[in-house]
């Protein structure tokens, strides 16, 4: 199973089993980390039904990887952390799903129009 460094970095275990809840704003890995435009913490934990999502810094690889095919994204404004999956919004682009790797990098493989499809697609 891989694990995030950021993840591990705030307490989370390596196999998973434990997710601290309690993050804080000024750790160096959050400092660059930003929400959507209207949205707060608790409401994108209440509507993807993850109490633990956490909005990451997006100075990070991004690639889309899909059919068969992989090519650099534009940088990411807004990246949003779901254990191993997150949700990545490059500047006046779509929202997009993908996997959260050990290295900070992710991987994308599906699109949705806005956050709450996306949210809900988790």
């Amino acid at each position: 199973m891989k694990t995030n460094d950021h993840a591990v970095a705030a307490g989370h275990s390596v196999d998973g089993a434990h997710w601290q809840e309690a993050f804080e704003w000024d750790h160096p890995w959050m400092a660059d980390a930003r929400l959507p435009q209207g949205w707060t913490l608790q409401q994108i934990r209440d509507v993807s039904g993850d109490r633990e999502a956490v909005a990451l810094a997006p100075d990070r690889s991004v690639k889309w990887v899909g059919f068969g095919e992989a090519h650099e994204m534009p940088r990411p404004e807004i990246v949003l952390g779901f254990h191993s999956l997150c949700l990545v919004k490059p500047v006046d682009d779509d929202w997009y799903m993908g996997s959260l790797y050990d290295d900070g990098s992710i991987d994308c493989w599906t699109a949705y129009g806005d956050l709450h499809e996306a949210l809900r697609g988790l």
